[in-house]
């Protein structure tokens, strides 16, 4: 009887290298298939769309500039240009209150604002005007308008007991108004009203602004806006 022949030990591993090679060439396809499907699809002529740059902050607004401050407080007296009359003016927190006086029978108070810069304009009964300017902090220098006439002045920065001084009292029965400007050197140029009548007003005592009436005492203060 004869034998069935096996196939060889050659042929075994030929086919197992044929099914190897089929295999792996399965798997590189279906990696390629799969990356494929997981990439995002482009439709056809599309421009791809790139990303707005972003967008800078605008620039910050420059800091305002910083306010000048208000003159300091101080008082100033002088005199007219003809040498006619006297000017006191007391600056306090921006405002100012000034006294013209010729010491017979001129006067007038005059008050308002004084701007940052110095400048001023102060204004009294009957029209009065003072317009002024703050020169340095040392002097004032200006015109008063009165009565239909201008005198132009320059006040300098005043030390106690100079400056500009004030009472009011009733006197009997007698309404009394004065206004004084001690000088520097301690000269006085005042006006005392009488019920409405002005005349020379008596001396004070700059150090503690007493000063006697018909026999009556009275105290003139400091006056300050």
């Amino acid at each position: 009887m004869a034998r069935t022949k096996r196939p060889g030990p050659l042929l075994t591993l030929l086919a197992g290298l044929l099914l190897a090679v089929f295999m792996l060439t399965l798997n590189a396809t279906t990696g390629t298939k799969n990356a494929s499907s997981s990439s995002p699809e482009t439709s056809p002529g599309a421009t791809p769309q790139a990303s707005p740059p972003p967008t800078s902050a605008p620039p910050s607004p420059s800091p305002p500039p910083p306010s000048k401050s208000a003159p300091p407080n101080a008082d100033y007296a002088g005199r007219t240009d003809d040498n006619s009359s006297a000017v006191a003016v007391s600056l306090r927190g921006g405002k100012a209150i000034a006294y013209f006086c010729d010491g017979r029978s001129k006067e007038s108070w005059l008050k308002g604002d004084v701007k940052d810069d110095g400048t001023m304009k102060l204004t009294g009964k009957n029209g009065a005007e003072l317009d002024g300017t703050l020169k340095d902090g040392r002097s004032i220098r200006g015109t008063v308008d009165l009565g239909g006439q201008r005198y132009a002045f320059t006040a300098d920065k005043a030390v106690k007991p100079s400056g500009l001084y004030r009472a009011t009292a009733t006197v009997r029965g007698a309404r009394l108004d004065g206004g004084w400007i001690v000088l520097p050197g301690g000269k006085q140029v005042g006006i005392l009203d009488r019920d409405g009548k002005p005349a020379a007003a008596p001396t004070i005592d700059p150090e503690s602004g007493t000063l006697t009436v018909d026999g009556q005492a009275l105290t003139a203060s400091p006056v300050t806006p």
